[in-house]
């Protein structure tokens, strides 16, 4: 609707994730890194946090679509506490049918195909989204039956993502085992605000755009309202960019943004808040 008025190939703050638009700030690229690094050893978990919004499963499929082809990857998304059983959910993901066997003939088809796709030169990866949706249990089982190996090498590296509670999780006593399993361990946090900025110009410029359309107060204070948090990001700059063109305004200017959290915030769907406004000196009498 706007994209024309503001110059625009396309909505440049969508919230569906897309390659093109990604911004990779210093925690993002620290971890990739580590991520490579895992892969190329095969050794233990990869654990990635982040709070909702900050980009964690965006940068895992960035640093997937980058594999070698010889990699199979199956992605577990589906999490919840009252899952059940995760081998048939992670046959599945493989691509192996599960059909009405049992548990052992299940898992012997398990390790046939992983052994299998090892011999044939290739690698196998699973990543568990939302992975503290499951609980102490349902982490242990991924434990045991991950723990396969042929050679030096895993037959199945894991890479779990996941929110600051999976990291609660981990340390409980009982998964000790576990968290010692776990060769890298990420935390991606919130842009700071000169990465807020270049984060808000970058997607402007992917979309045809001209970064000037938010100016550098209008960026500052959507930094503060959001915390950094790219997805907030993305809802205020759609939004304020729908208001600006209501109005026929060729810029984002501070009270469109102020407009746009007070009626957001208003909702308290969103954690956002409103930067307190400087107070104006007064003088005194006399």
């Amino acid at each position: 609707m706007y994209e024309p008025f503001y110059g625009l190939r396309e909505k440049p703050f969508s919230l569906t994730p897309d390659p093109a638009y990604l911004y990779l700030a210093k925690r993002h690229r620290h971890a990739l890194t580590m991520l490579e690094y895992v892969l190329a050893e095969a050794s233990g978990f990869a654990l990635i946090t982040g709070e909702v919004g900050c980009g964690k499963t965006t940068v895992v499929r960035h640093f997937l679509d980058r594999l070698d082809a010889r990699v199979d990857v199956a992605f577990f998304t589906n999490t919840h506490p009252g899952i059940g059983p995760l081998l048939p959910w992670i046959c599945e993901c493989l691509g192996l049918e599960a059909g009405d066997v049992g548990a052992s003939e299940l898992y012997r088809r398990f390790v046939s195909h992983l052994q299998a796709r090892a011999q044939a030169g290739r690698r196998c990866v699973l990543v568990v989204d939302e992975a503290q949706n499951l609980g102490a249990a349902a982490l242990e089982e991924l434990r045991v039956l991950t723990n396969l190996n042929s050679g030096k090498s895993l037959l199945l590296q894991t890479i779990l993502i996941g929110q600051p509670e999976l990291r609660e999780t981990l340390r409980l006593q009982s998964l000790r085992q576990f968290a010692q399993r776990i060769a890298i361990d990420h935390h991606i946090e919130a842009l700071q605000s000169d990465e807020t900025h270049r984060y808000i110009g970058h997607r402007l410029n992917v979309a045809g755009g001209d970064p000037a359309i938010f100016p550098a107060d209008s960026v500052a204070l959507i930094h503060d309202c959001t915390g950094g948090v790219p997805r907030l990001i993305n809802i205020i700059c759609d939004t304020a960019l729908v208001y600006g063109f209501a109005d026929q305004r060729p810029q984002i200017g501070l009270d469109i943004v102020e407009q746009v959290i007070d009626d957001r915030a208003s909702g308290d769907l969103l954690p956002i808040g409103k930067r307190d406004k400087p107070q104006r000196p007064t003088l005194a009498a006399g």
